[in-house]
This record gives structure tokens, C-alpha cells and sequence, in this order.
């Protein structure tokens, strides 16, 4: 039930407003002045404020400017008998959501009341959800005890509060857009406004530019209307431009002049538009190196280095694969509504030995892939995709062993081993096959300085079937 404040000094619009509200399903609490309706916006929580604008002593101007100047989330409904232009501009002015003149229609007076409370519902979400967004990216909250993830932390706390451009470097899936995002809800005058990704890389270069800096109406074929762009939209907060190494040459220059001025015009428009907006860079591009072959401007990427910040691998901070495993068996298990599993020791280990070409990324993805297709409470080096077998230890126990042949489960039929193609004359399948069997053989035998028993171990044969492959391969090795 909403709750609403009605100051008012005449009695028939106090009882008229009270029972008309009372019947819309509103709780009521009438003061009959202005002096009254302060102490109990002071003392209570109201969802509306219906006030009159003229009364003697303190009037609905003076609550109006108190309602405002106190950030109080109510929002203020002015009545008036003087409807002029002046007023109703004033009372806009000062914060009043709308105005309504007496003698009043009350139908009409709902629609205004609904309006009102409809806002202010989308205001409070919006208030929640940007406290929320900045618990979650609080940089303290982000995973990752390494030394290497700690001094990034410490960057974070140094930068976070300024308005300085940053250029976030790192490979892919290392959390470049999680840090953007960290920077911006962590900075005081700007963690309310908005947050703008865009993805250099993912727009064709002919729509790029209209992307970053909106259209006119008929600026080329298909802009049929008007269109803001990422700077207008990012106005007051952080514009994240992503894969900024991506950019054409062309625009390079157009960004750069909004770097240096804060202005620019819309594609096909000549009136220049000003803006406040932080920008926040990241690219796994090299480029220095960029700058030195001339695909990248060098004063561009000056202008965009003014603080560099570089997200380590997850192969330079294997001591965080723990930390992250747990946190993402959490989060997919909550999400899918099922118990968190964990990891057999053997599987755990192909997990902290694996490179993580794709980083943190490819971490979370396989996380929650195992959410979905394992069922049990343990997973194991079967449950594995096929790269990772290579990391099980050598001495698997029969239930742990991979099955022959298990493909990763998002590889599909098209799966292939890396550096293996089909050319346009074909293959000789047995004779490569072979070739890899044997090549494999010939390794577990030098690693284990001849010693079949111990190959057949590295192999997974056992030993008879190891003897049996190296007779009919011709591989005559010392006896051991």
C-alpha cells in the first residue's frame, strides 16, 4: 500500500482528497499546513506528496525546495489555483514531478499519481541496481590471491577515482571488460552514470563510426531517423571501447579528436556536441608494436596510454585455478539449481597443469558446461574434454582412465587434432595413424629410459599388449 503525504490548509480539499484516496487503495496522512507536512516528511517515509502551493507560513514552494534540496525519494505533486506558466515552471524547476490546477479533475489527478509513482519505482530499481552492480564489481570482491592479480588490484584502487583514460592490456579472456567495469562503479562522480560498452571488433567498419558518434536523420542511405551514438549515450559516465586496436585508420583520427576536444558531430550533422565521458581502452594487441608498423596511430595511443594497465594470463597465476574453480562450481550449481560438485585429485591436476589458452574465459565456460552435462557429485579425468586427458598422471585407476576416443562435448563432428588437415588429394588414415602411435611409443620408451613396464604405464596399455606393438612396429629396444 503506497503511502501519501497531502499538505493542505482547506478543509473541503482535505476531505475530498482523503476519501477519494483512501478509496483508490492509498494510506492518507493529511497536514494542514506546511510547517506540519516538513515534520512529517522529517519523521516518516512517504511514496507521494500532493501539496498545495499557497498557504500562509511556509508554503508548497518552500516544501517543494526542502523535498529537493534533502533528496528525499518521494516525489511532490504541486496543487495550485493559480496555474500559470510562471508557476508551473518555477515548481518544474525546483523538482516538482507535475502540477495540477483547482479546481481539479480527479480522474485526471490519478493518471498524474500513477505517472508519478511508476517513475519513482524505476528510479529506486535503478538506485538498487547500480548498488548492486557496484558490490559486485568492487575490486576487492574480484578473485585471485597471485602476486601479479594483487598489484592489479592495488592499480585498481589508485585509478578508480579519477578521470583519467586507461588502456587495459591483456589476452583474451583475461576480464579486460570485468576490470572496465570494476574502474567505473568504483569511481565516486561516476559510478551513477552510465557504463557504454562497444566492441571495436564486432561492428563492420562502414557502421563504426555512426556506432561511436550517432547520425543525422537522411546522413546516408537507411537513416531514416535520428540516432545517438556511444559518446551521447555514455554522457556523465565511462564509454569501454574494447578491441581499440580493431579501429579503422580513418576513425583513429576522428577518436583522437574527441580525446583532445570532448567534441565532435554526428555523421551527417554539423551542430558539435560536447561531452563528459571517461574513457576506458583494452585491446590484446601489441600496440607499440602496431605503432612502429604504422597500422595504429602512435599520438592515438599515447593519448590512450595514460595509465596502462596489463591483466596477467591465468598460466602466469596458476595459484588462482583453485580460487576460480570454486567460485564459478558456486555460481553455475546456484544458477542450475543443483548441489556443487568437486574434483577427483586426478582431474584437478589436469586442471592446474592445462595452459588456458582461452584464460579465465575458457575456465568458466568448461565450469559450466561440467554444470550441465555431469551429474555427479565428483568429476573426474573421463568427464574431462579430450585436450585435457594429456595432463592425467600415469597412473590411473580404471574408472578414472578416459574412455578411448572421448571428444570434447562442444567439439562436435568437426572436432580435428591440431595441425592435422585433410588436403584436396586425401589422407592415408592407417599409415598416420600408425605413424602417431609409433611416435608416441618411441617417446614413453625414452622417457622412461627403456623400461617397457613403465611406457606401458605412460601409454595406459598394459605391458603384454605394449611387447605386442613394438613387434609388429620392428622396434627392437634393449630388454628391460
Amino acid at each position: 500500500m503506497h503511502r501519501v503525504l497531502v499538505i493542505e490548509d482547506d478543509e473541503t480539499v482535505q476531505d475530498v482528497l482523503r476519501s477519494f484516496l483512501i478509496a483508490k487503495g492509498f494510506e492518507v496522512t493529511i497536514a494542514k499546513t506546511g510547517e506540519a507536512g516538513l515534520d512529517q516528511l522529517r519523521a516518516e517515509k512517504f511514496d507521494l506528496v500532493l501539496t498545495d502551493l499557497v498557504m500562509p507560513g511556509i508554503t508548497g514552494m518552500d516544501v517543494l525546495k526542502e523535498v529537493s534540496a534533502s533528496k528525499l525519494s518521494a516525489p511532490v505533486i504541486v496543487m495550485t489555483a493559480y496555474g500559470t506558466v510562471q508557476t508551473a515552471v518555477e515548481a518544474m524547476r525546483i523538482g516538482a514531478f507535475d502540477y495540477v490546477t483547482k479546481p481539479f479533475n480527479l480522474e485526471e489527478l490519478m493518471i498524474v499519481i500513477d505517472k508519478a509513482l511508476s517513475l519513482s519505482k524505476l528510479q529506486k530499481e535503478n538506485v538498487m541496481l547500480k548498488m548492486q552492480l557496484k558490490k559486485k564489481y568492487n575490486f576487492k570482491g574480484l578473485i585471485g590471491d597471485a602476486p601479479l592479480m594483487q598489484a592489479v588490484y592495488e592499480m585498481i584502487e589508485k585509478i578508480a577515482d579519477t578521470d583519467s583514460t586507461v588502456l587495459i592490456t591483456g589476452e583474451s579472456g583475461t576480464g579486460k571488460e570485468l576490470i572496465a567495469k570494476t574502474i567505473h562503479y568504483n569511481n565516486i562522480s561516476r559510478a551513477g552514470g552510465p557504463f557504454v560498452p562497444l566492441n571495436c571488433a564486432a561492428i563492420p567498419k562502414d557502421l563504426l563510426e555512426s556506432e561511436l558518434f550517432g547520425h543525422e536523420k537522411g546522413a546516408f542511405t537507411g537513416a531514416i531517423n535520428t540516432r545517438i551514438g556511444r559518446f551521447e549515450l555514455a554522457q556523465g559516465g565511462t564509454l569501454f571501447l574494447d578491441e581499440v586496436g580493431e579501429l579503422d585508420p580513418a576513425l583513429q583520427v576522428k577518436l583522437l579528436r574527441v580525446l583532445q576536444e570532448r567534441e565532435f558531430e554526428r555523421v551527417g550533422g554539423i551542430k558539435t556536441i560536447k561531452v563528459d565521458v571517461r574513457i576506458l581502452a583494452a585491446t590484446n594487441k601489441d600496440l607499440e608494436k602496431a605503432t612502429k608498423e604504422g597500422t595504429f596511430r602512435e599520438d592515438l595511443y599515447y593519448r590512450l596510454n595514460v595509465i596502462p594497465l596489463h591483466l596477467p594470463p591465468l598460466r602466469s597465476r596458476v595459484e588462482d585455478i583453485s580460487l576460480l574453480i570454486a567460485h564459478f562450481v558456486q555460481e553455475f550449481s546456484k544458477k542450475r539449481k543443483r548441489e556443487p560438485f568437486t574434483f577427483s585429485p586426478e582431474a584437478l591436476e589436469c586442471l592446474m597443469k592445462y595452459r588456458w589458452p582461452g584464460n579465465v574465459r575458457e575456465l568458466e565456460n568448461l565450469i559450466e558446461r561440467l554444470t550441465i552435462l555431469v551429474s555427479g557429485k565428483i568429476v573426474r579425468v573421463a568427464d574431462l574434454p579430450e585436450k585435457l586427458h594429456q595432463m592425467a598422471l600415469p597412473h590411473l585407476d580404471k574408472a578414472e582412465r578416459p574412455a578411448p576416443g572421448l571428444q570434447d562435448a562442444t567439439a562436435g563432428a568437426t572436432a580435428r587434432p591440431a595441425g592435422i588437415e585433410i588436403g584436396d588429394e586425401g589422407v592415408d588414415l592407417n599409415r598416420m595413424v600408425g605413424d602417431v602411435e609409433r611416435s608416441l611409443i618411441m617417446q614413453a620408451l625414452q622417457r622412461t629410459g627403456g623400461v617397457r613396464s613403465k611406457a606401458a604405464q605412460l601409454l595406459g596399455l598394459n605391458r603384454t599388449t605394449l611387447l605386442e606393438k613394438m613387434k609388429k612396429m620392428g622396434i627392437d629396444m634393449q630388454k628391460k
